[in-house]
């Protein structure tokens, strides 16, 4: 019998980013490289376990926005895209490489998008979702919703709004997954006392908090973060484990920084000749990532100075790892025995992106982790969030503490000098949102349209995405581009609505354009629904 749990939770999300106006466009890169690098890749991992009877639990949660881009048919038709192209790149470098030290990982890299494309095209027919429920169906895979679009709950104005971001993602998981979700991530791990009320009526069992959300409860938490608390309405609360998530979030102190591991930011897209490279690059043929690397992180050295990258001594290094932090949760769990004489349960989420696209062996570290945990030991047992509460359904009542995850753990990298301009905006936008739900509660044709589409364009200016890529700096002209966009049609529709002019052909465009929730119900917003 264990005497302790751990809960690996990976929260994978990307805002939605279609457009189908052009050809192709950058940001929607970021999803094929998360489907390339990171999602097919844990897929793999996750079927080799079931091949290899190897009893695991991971919870994941898949937010709405990537859900509708993962069965968007023209998001899937330039994903397939993206990953021919990579194949038909590395067919030319296996022999580009030949008697160079980059053979070895060149033939890596073949024969590993080879693979991709084989589970996307051929074993899911370009619908990794059917993946995700495969697993779940089969007991080792929770699934947990989020926020619609990931909207940062902490800072809107009303409890309507709240309402609307959680009902609707609750909504959308139904839609894919075929019935409502026990678990709910905040998006950002953002909390202020009562939104535990939305999620209660939402149907939702438990979140996840990061650490100071539970410790600086009220009363203080007996067992710390290592049980679940109840919020005063019943709904259970996780909270993040320091520890765990610092031996693989650290840059300088966790396991992704080890010199022998793959360099992420130097990239064939840079290295290679320009007129070689320049078929895989967009049509603007500006030089980008491309997502083949050839060099391992080395040490404190110029990126010109990294020397070739080992994929075996990588691989090695990932099992010792594994190995490392099985010992460290295996100490933990008989320490919180010892002194807790409870059998514990220790949180360890992380953002799912970190695993293959930042840190590229990461999915061999989970790989070697999981068949660790359950071949090489006794003590230490794989849980999700909901199978803990139905072994342990008694906890004590503690009101959490507003918290979010992030640079010093409130607000501030969704609130500070860089994004506050967006908050007037979006408070405007939310009490006209009330507005039209109540006003033409029982609206219908045209104008039950445009009322749909007025509650999806919030909810996309409601991302909390935009204001973190503004915070750190980096694609910011396109997040401050995106909020504007979505408040602007929202204005539009607003008084459009309010004429009893909507123009129809305008319309038609932005629904083709923002075609996520197609299943959104405007009344989300109004107080009758809530009754």
């Amino acid at each position: 019998m264990p005497i302790g749990y751990l809960a690996i939770i990976l929260h994978t999300h990307l805002p939605f980013v279609k457009h189908p106006e052009h050809e192709e466009f950058l940001e929607e890169d970021w999803l094929f490289e998360a489907v390339t690098e990171t999602y097919i890749p844990l897929i793999d991992v996750y079927q080799g376990l079931l091949d290899d009877n190897i009893d695991f639990r991971i919870t994941m949660s898949l937010t709405p926005p990537l859900c509708e881009m993962l069965v968007d048919p023209l998001l899937q038709d330039r994903c397939a895209r993206y990953i021919n192209k990579r194949v038909e790149l590395m067919e030319r470098e296996v022999h580009h490489t030949r008697n160079t030290p980059f053979h070895n990982t060149a033939l890596m890299y073949q024969q590993r998008l080879s693979k991709v494309r084989y589970i996307y095209e051929d074993v899911y027919k370009r619908n990794i979702l059917d993946a995700f429920r495969k697993f779940q169906s089969a007991g080792k895979l929770e699934i947990i919703t989020s926020a619609a679009t990931h909207g940062f709950l902490p800072l809107m104005l009303t409890e309507d709004a709240i309402h609307a971001q959680v009902q609707a993602g609750c909504n959308n998981y139904k839609k894919h997954f075929g019935k409502l979700p026990k678990g709910f991530w905040l998006p950002e791990c953002g909390y202020r006392p009562g939104i535990e009320a939305e999620l209660k009526k939402a149907g939702v069992e438990f979140f996840i908090l990061d650490t100071h959300g539970i410790l600086h409860g009220s009363p203080r938490p007996k067992y710390g973060i290592f049980a679940p608390i109840l919020c005063p309405n019943g709904v259970a609360v996780f909270g993040r484990d320091v520890e765990s998530s610092k031996q693989v979030w650290s840059a300088k102190d966790g396991y992704p920084g080890d010199w022998n591991y793959r360099e992420f930011y130097r990239d064939l897209g840079y290295d290679a000749d320009y007129d070689y490279i320049r078929p895989y690059l967009h049509a603007d043929g500006v030089r980008r990532n491309v997502g083949i690397k050839y060099y391992k992180i080395t040490g404190n050295v110029p990126l010109s100075d990294k020397q070739p990258y080992d994929p075996n001594a990588a691989r090695e290094k990932a099992a010792e790892h594994a190995g490392n932090f099985m010992f460290n949760r295996q100490a933990q769990a008989r320490y919180l025995s010892e002194h807790l004489g409870i059998k514990s349960i220790i949180i360890s989420p992380y953002d799912a992106e970190l695993y293959g696209h930042w840190w590229f062996e990461g999915p061999q570290f989970l790989n070697y982790l999981i068949r660790k945990i359950a071949c090489d030991q006794q003590e230490l047992k794989l849980i999700t969030p909901s199978e803990y509460i139905s072994e342990n359904p008694k906890a004590q009542i503690v009101t959490p503490s507003q918290s979010t995850w992030g640079d010093k753990g409130y607000n501030e990298v969704w609130l500070n000098g860089s994004n506050d301009w967006i908050y007037r905006h979006l408070h405007k936008a939310e009490e006209r949102m009330i507005e039209l739900a109540n006003s033409y509660y029982n609206a219908e044709g045209d104008t039950k349209r445009a009322l749909n589409l007025a509650a999806r364009e919030l909810l996309l200016a409601q991302s909390s995405d935009w204001a973190f890529i503004m915070t750190a700096g980096t694609m910011a002209p396109y997040a401050e581009r995106r909020t504007r966009e979505h408040i602007s049609r929202f204005i539009t529709l607003y008084e459009q609505i309010k004429k009893n002019q909507i123009d129809l052909t305008w319309l038609q465009d932005i629904e083709y354009k923002d075609s996520i929730f197609q299943e959104i119900d405007f009344r989300v917003y109004a107080k009758l629904q809530k009754l």
